[in-house]
């Protein structure tokens, strides 16, 4: 019927529009594990622009000797907040966010084990957050207004006691990693549940996707490690409020059982944020190189064997200490161990794209960049295993150049990749290539310019942690390179940001499987429903969307 044959008195009912407060209302009430995904990735990324500009900002006082722009109390504020903020407030929930998103998805199941926990999970990582950046604003006691922390990302003692650190700031540090930590093992808890509970019919643990089976090797070290961190934290607190002596040497504590505490957490994270940069590789690099994983129980292995492995590696981060040489010899074969499993899975990768039929798109270049990157951070890791060679660079520019190489070569362009890859399956529109083109190659020039040089820096002895140096010292053309490469990244980053905002108002229409994929999330709409799938999907292989778009193609049909 038209709008010409209704009665005149008949009027057609419109759906009242949703108001602004109740669309806030409605993600901030989510338990909706793709709400949440979002929620933690956006956060992420925030934090990623403001952890940034503080180490931009650090970079320009460095851009040439005797500079002043930042005063040394400035300057430890900067280093302290930048650090802590891009572990715990940008590596941890876009790790977090993105698998709480995929990972219902990818097998087969409406949402997470724990919807409510989920959200609590999410809150509280943000009230953390929101809590160690209030510093900045809060009384500080006696001593004025509000400082933000400067004892360092890892607050080594005797830094932390009342007598070096005498207003709150320390605690704002300590209590919002704290009340962040619980949120990371409430959502560890949850993706460990999911995925051995509620995997759909047919997926059995050999026929998980890497990304499910790499998660849940990263939720398991999520438990085990942030266990110490929390007893160390709340050890620092009687420290400080109870008048206990857990790390006060005058009163028969060890400053160095703090080390041990808080590096049994702290290479264990590396692994915690690395090998979901893994996860993202192990899907991306198949799909556009039109092959199956190459060695796919051989990945399953390595990564088991590397979360076994870096339970054991804590202390090449204390050789300087003195530990012994007996204690010394086993963290460095345990150290040069740990890098065999790493070292198959770049094979295996290489081995996948060899032969494929290669397809460059953003998430690939990404993804390639990563490959070379994350191997010369291997290579420089193995170097600093030697204890020797590391008793002569520990805690220089060679050092920060190795873990920067760790975090954001591999983690930080794998990251980029997955978020060119999954945004159609989130939005349901593509993000340009011509700009994720240009993304890309300015941060990765950017990032070369940056950290490559870092190691000349460390080789000339350039010590980490300093806010100036003498003009006789020549460091300062390194330096002025490295804060140029800066430049290039914001670039890059501001392209990404312009990327984001286009595609999210005039972006291209994905559809449901822009990339020809063959894992579960690609099978549903995108953005996908609420309940996920209409029907609990049933999978016979590993690759359960090719089989259906080639069921007469056996060959593809591995188990």
């Amino acid at each position: 019927m038209s709008s010409a044959d209704l009665p005149l008195h008949a009027s057609v009912e419109v759906p009242p529009a949703i108001s602004w407060t109740d669309r806030l209302h409605g993600w901030v009430a989510t338990v909706d594990h793709k709400r949440l995904g979002v929620l933690y990735v956006a956060s992420g990324l925030v934090f990623l622009l403001v952890g940034g500009s503080q180490a931009s900002m650090m970079r320009m006082q460095l851009f040439y000797a005797g500079n002043d722009l930042l005063s040394p109390e400035v300057f430890n504020r900067f280093f302290t907040v930048h650090g802590t903020s891009m572990v715990f407030f940008v590596g941890m929930p876009l790790v977090i966010g993105i698998a709480n998103y995929l990972l219902p998805l990818m097998i087969g199941a409406r949402d997470m084990a724990f919807p409510r926990l989920n959200a609590w999970g999410f809150w509280m990582f943000l009230f953390g957050a929101l809590l160690f950046y209030f510093s900045y604003v809060g009384a500080d006691g006696l001593y004025g207004a509000g400082t933000a922390p400067d004892v360092g990302w890892f607050a080594y003692s005797p830094l932390t006691g009342k007598a070096f650190s005498r207003g709150n700031s320390t605690d704002y540090w300590v209590l919002g990693i704290l009340v962040a930590g619980f949120g990371s093992i409430s959502a560890a808890i949850n993706m460990i549940a999911t995925t051995l509970t509620m995997r759909c019919r047919g997926m059995t643990l050999g026929r998980m996707p890497l990304f499910v089976w790499m998660m849940l090797v990263v939720s398991w070290l999520i438990l085990v490690a942030m266990g110490p961190l929390t007893a160390a934290q709340v050890m620092l607190l009687f420290d400080r409020f109870l008048g206990a002596h857990f790390f006060d040497t005058q009163a028969g504590g060890d400053a160095v059982l703090w080390q041990h505490f808080f590096w049994f957490f702290g290479h264990p994270e590396v692994y915690i944020l690395i090998i979901p940069g893994f996860a993202y590789a192990s899907e991306i690099i198949p799909v556009f190189s039109r092959k199956v994983i190459f060695g796919y129980p051989v990945m399953v292995a390595a990564t088991c064997a590397i979360g076994l492995l870096s339970l054991g590696v804590w202390a090449h981060h204390m050789f300087v200490v003195g530990l012994g040489k007996g204690v010394t010899s086993w963290f460095v074969v345990a150290t040069m161990l740990v890098g065999v499993p790493t070292g198959i899975k770049i094979f295996n990768w290489i081995g996948t794209i060899y032969g494929g039929k290669l397809h460059f798109r953003v998430p690939m270049l990404f993804c390639t960049a990563f490959l070379f990157q994350f191997l010369i951070a291997g290579l420089t890791g193995i170097m600093l295993a030697a204890a020797p060679f590391d008793w002569q660079l520990s805690d220089s520019y060679f050092v920060v150049a190795h873990f920067h190489y760790v975090l954001i070569g591999g983690l930080v362009f794998t990251i980029f990749a997955a978020i060119y890859y999954w945004f159609p399956k989130v939005t349901g529109r593509m993000l340009s290539e011509r700009l994720g083109r240009w993304h890309f190659w300015l941060f990765v020039v950017g990032f070369q310019l940056t950290f490559t040089t870092m190691h000349a820096q460390g080789l000339l002895g350039m010590p980490r942690r300093i806010y100036t140096y003498s003009a006789d010292r020549n460091w300062e053309i390194w330096n002025q390179i490295t804060t140029t490469g800066v430049l290039f990244q914001a670039l890059g980053i501001a392209v990404f940001v312009c990327a984001i905002f286009h595609a999210l108002r005039r972006g291209e229409p994905a559809g449901d499987d822009p990339w020809n994929a063959w894992t579960l999330e690609w099978s549903t709409s995108s953005p996908p429903p609420e309940y996920n799938f209409a029907e609990e999907p049933e999978v016979k292989s590993r690759r359960p969307l090719w089989d259906l778009k080639h069921p007469d193609d056996p060959d593809w049909r591995h188990e």
